[in-house]
């Protein structure tokens, strides 16, 4: 396995402004870095490491979350979590139809896999860090187009709990499922 020095893609406010629910508070507020994200950590094989680091904070009256995207050439993901907790939102979509929405809240210690054709964020809703690392295969590029042109993923989560994004037409009610405990043994998915 290689290991490989990289500085962190930070990813600041603005570039989150269209994604975000709380819009009048986004046009006032002032610039500042939400996230970090360490690519290219390690790699083995077809497969690339990366770690995110989210802080805790309120963006508005939404808690901060990652941009949200898909893939666009089709792969799967998985995600460790570090430190902290973490609310994986993910949506299957056909064109511009949501035909499946489920969460995933994990912990430390837990996995959590994406699977193909599921666009996917994650939201830090506790008091502290949220650091995760994933597996994901060298040639997968990430699509931001629907969330960027939506205003986000299908739904949000607030202070108020759970909030139907209006941006999209038909969305199937919220379902839950639990993390993984370990590390699948079949990887295919990430190939």
């Amino acid at each position: 396995m290689e290991m490989v020095k990289t500085k962190p893609k930070i990813r600041f406010l603005k570039e989150m402004e269209n994604v975000l629910y709380d819009q009048r508070w986004a046009k006032t507020a002032q610039n500042f870095e939400l996230y970090y994200v360490w690519r290219g950590i390690k790699e083995k094989n077809s497969l690339r490491y990366d770690i995110t680091s989210i802080p805790s904070r309120m963006l508005g009256r939404e808690f901060v979350k990652t941009k949200g995207h898909e893939h666009s050439n089709k792969y799967g993901e998985i995600y460790f979590i570090l430190k902290g907790e973490v609310i994986f939102l993910m949506q299957k979509c056909k064109g511009n139809v949501v035909k499946d929405v489920y969460v995933v809240k994990a912990k430390r210690g837990d996995f959590i896999v994406v699977s193909p054709n599921f666009g996917h964020l994650a939201i830090n809703s506790s008091n502290s860090e949220l650091k995760m690392a994933n597996w994901i295969n060298k040639k997968c590029k990430n699509d931001y187009r629907l969330f960027e042109k939506k205003q986000g993923a299908c739904y949000y989560y607030t202070k108020s709990g759970w909030i139907k994004n209006k941006n999209y037409k038909k969305i199937p009610k919220l379902r839950w499922k639990k993390p993984l405990k370990k590390m699948p043994k079949n990887l295919d998915f990430l190939k």
